[in-house]
């Protein structure tokens, strides 16, 4: 069985978009970055909802030419095209770079990927984890959270039905002051 895992970039108010989905306050260090690269890189595959894939797939396929380029930016950049990834979405029709759409039922499609053999599912997207979160399905958070507060925007965690008990797995700062907390899912 796959592990499913959630984790993104959070503001300390628990947003991972300010209003008008503005992630300017997100710039990675470059240590950061390689912390994100090899959580990439240790994925099987990825799980993507429309507006995440809108905006990685916006760069990511040629990120690796662009002028000022950093090692690990190329790196990333052939890493994104060569993992296998799912996009969930009923408004777009096509998608690319060893890419899958589904616009069916996202929840029964990840309980099915989980099913399978192969390397952990990293999802990003707020509303479609936040459906595999209401679902029960997600293995591990890692919210990556930098010292801003915005206000409003998209939240990292949706509303639940019932109490989610998790149990820390590990912490680690990052320059900037920004902090990674992950942790796993008591079942």
């Amino acid at each position: 069985m796959r592990k499913l895992i959630f984790g993104m970039n959070v503001t300390l108010d628990g947003y991972i978009a300010a209003p008008v989905d503005d992630i300017g306050w997100s710039g990675p260090s470059d240590e950061l970055f390689q912390w994100w690269l090899d959580q990439e890189q240790a994925s099987g595959l990825s799980l993507y909802g429309r507006k995440l894939w809108e905006t990685m797939s916006s760069y990511w396929p040629t990120g690796d030419q662009q002028p000022n380029a950093t090692p690990a930016e190329i790196e990333f950049a052939r890493n994104w095209r060569d993992t296998p990834k799912v996009v969930f979405s009923t408004t777009i029709d096509k998608v690319d770079w060893n890419t899958r759409l589904v616009s069916g039922d996202a929840v029964a499609e990840i309980t099915r990927l989980k099913g399978e053999d192969g390397g952990p599912m990293r999802i990003g997207g707020a509303t479609l984890a936040g459906a595999a979160m209401r679902a029960g399905l997600i293995d591990e958070y890692a919210l990556v959270t930098h010292p801003v507060l915005v206000g409003g925007g998209t939240p990292f965690f949706t509303a639940l039905d019932k109490w989610v008990n998790l149990g820390m797995v590990q912490t680690r700062t990052f320059p900037g002051g920004v902090v990674l907390s992950r942790y796993e899912t008591r079942r």
